[in-house]
């Protein structure tokens, strides 16, 4: 096993987690610490970027203590994050200007409609393959220098911006390295798909210097050596990729056309299209699979703002539940919703709405509504949002994937995942090992240090465990969908005024 154990550091958007796995892709150990969510405003997110930093060093020291290996038996490290949340800190010292603007963050709203009514919706979209929206990272970072004046200071290359994968880069690997991959950047609004750079005319519009981005790197590449405090060795840090991508290659769906679902705080669905950049007609985004060897692969993507996430907002908030696995038994302990649809549009709703002012919607009570009825309605809502990707898919490439590819923690839930395949009408195929993001993530890793030869040797390493069949009758279906639209419908636009 001598320079056969690959680590993925596993950055997401509740918690750091590190995991090990052996080169057959088994998982031979994993720790996660969670940190807290900060929301200062109603619809502004946020994260303490030493809260990121101290508990990914924390997962990372325990996962190797609980997995027994040798550290000298580490060929690679591979970094995967939560996509989108934007950092800004001091070049000489890493400290952070302000608090991580999480993703989910809705505080850039205003920027969005400014460039609209300006007339950059289709450039931007013609350029980075998004639709323009405070999600992505771009008017996250215009908003921090605009509000903390920081523009000179950027132009004279003194502040560093990056995702968390380039701040967890610059902190844990030797010499600081100032970097980003492809699949990160082009979740900026401010990377070019085509031309494989950050582009002047976007930079230009929202008036951000190059001077403070990272070099953009391959997924798989050794961007350096962990620092050896860390861990007591100088291992290479050898890949980065955004959450989903990294899923995506651990779900070996190395064939255009293959599609796969991560159900994590969020549910995002990706569809790789090979070296043809798809644009789409339905609402989805054009996007980077992955970057090795300099060559692009791209694919189609669908997010979905509030998934697990939904499932968390029932226990803390609503405390219907106490934990997360609850849901289940309390789904099949009624035979419906009893006309319950819920909406988790908390932070407004991914595609194909892509409505920043949509809120949360519970409809359709009555009297005899009770909790069970409510917690269903929101595991079923997890995977209405995910068939109006799936549906979307289709429109954009003419046919219906004969089967979706799932991962992540809600994917565990199979009271979730026969919804699932009976909402979509499609063989929903769950691997055996779910932590297939931070698999992607060790894989590419190994691919890049040699412990893999090709890409061939790394899809042989993903195993199918269950697959949950379509048993519901297409009328039904029908159904069930229109009144979810129809809930959908009642939610948009809420907060627009």
């Amino acid at each position: 096993m001598a320079q056969k154990v690959l680590v993925a550091l596993d950055q997401g958007t509740t918690s750091s987690r590190a995991v090990v796995f052996d080169k057959a892709g088994r998982m031979l150990a994993a720790h996660g610490v969670e940190f807290p969510q900060i929301f200062p405003k109603p619809g502004w997110v946020e994260h303490d970027p030493h809260d990121i930093l101290e508990t990914q060093i924390t997962a990372l020291r325990q996962a190797v203590k609980l997995s027994g290996v040798d550290v000298e038996d580490i060929a690679a490290i591979g970094i995967t994050n939560q996509r989108e949340t934007t950092l800004l800190w001091d070049r000489e010292t890493g400290e952070c200007v302000h608090n991580a603007i999480v993703w989910q963050c809705r505080r850039t709203a205003h920027y969005v409609e400014r460039l609209m009514e300006q007339g950059y919706g289709d450039k931007i979209r013609e350029k980075t393959g998004l639709i323009p929206d405070a999600y992505f990272s771009g008017t996250k970072l215009a908003w921090l220098l605009d509000r903390l004046d920081l523009h000179e200071r950027a132009e004279r290359g003194e502040l560093c911006f990056g995702t968390v994968d380039s701040f967890l880069a610059w902190h844990l690997v030797t010499g600081r390295p100032h970097v980003t991959d492809a699949t990160n950047a082009g979740r900026t609004m401010l990377f070019n798909l085509k031309t494989q750079d950050w582009d002047d005319e976007l930079l230009a519009m929202l008036d951000i210097p190059r001077a403070c981005l990272p070099q953009v790197v391959d997924t798989a590449q050794v961007i350096g050596t962990l620092d050896p405090a860390i861990l007591g060795r100088p291992i290479p840090v050898a890949a980065m990729a955004g959450d989903q991508h990294a899923s995506l290659f651990g779900q070996a769906c190395l064939t255009p056309g293959m599609v796969k679902n991560t159900y994590g705080t969020g549910c995002f669905m990706l569809m790789n299209t090979g070296e043809e950049l798809v644009a789409s007609r339905s609402g989805l985004l054009s996007t980077m699979a992955w970057r090795i060897g300099g060559k692009p692969t791209y694919a189609l993507e669908g997010s979905v703002f509030m998934g697990g996430a939904t499932i968390q907002w029932l226990r803390d908030e609503m405390k219907l539940i106490s934990t997360a696995a609850e849901s289940e038994g309390m789904a099949k302990s009624v035979k419906d919703t009893g006309g319950v649809y819920l909406v988790p549009a908390f932070t407004g709703l991914g595609a194909p709405w892509w409505d920043m002012y949509s809120r949360g919607t519970l409809i359709g009570m009555t009297r005899g509504t009770g909790r069970a009825h409510v917690v269903r309605a929101a595991l079923e809502a997890i995977a209405y949002q995910s068939a109006d990707l799936m549906e979307a898919m289709a429109k954009d490439c003419g046919h219906t994937p004969t089967q979706l590819q799932v991962d992540g923690g809600a994917s565990a839930n199979g009271f979730l995942m026969q919804f699932q395949a009976d909402i979509m009408g499609v063989n929903v195929v769950r691997p055996r090992v779910m932590e297939t993001t931070a698999l992607g993530a060790a894989l590419l890793a190994g691919l890049a240090t040699g412990v893999y030869g090709s890409l061939e040797e790394t899809a042989a390493v993903w195993q199918r465990d269950l697959t949950f069949e379509p048993q519901m009758e297409g009328y039904h279906r029908a159904q069930l969908l229109a009144g979810w639209h129809k809930a959908v419908e009642r939610s948009l636009h809420w907060a627009k005024d």
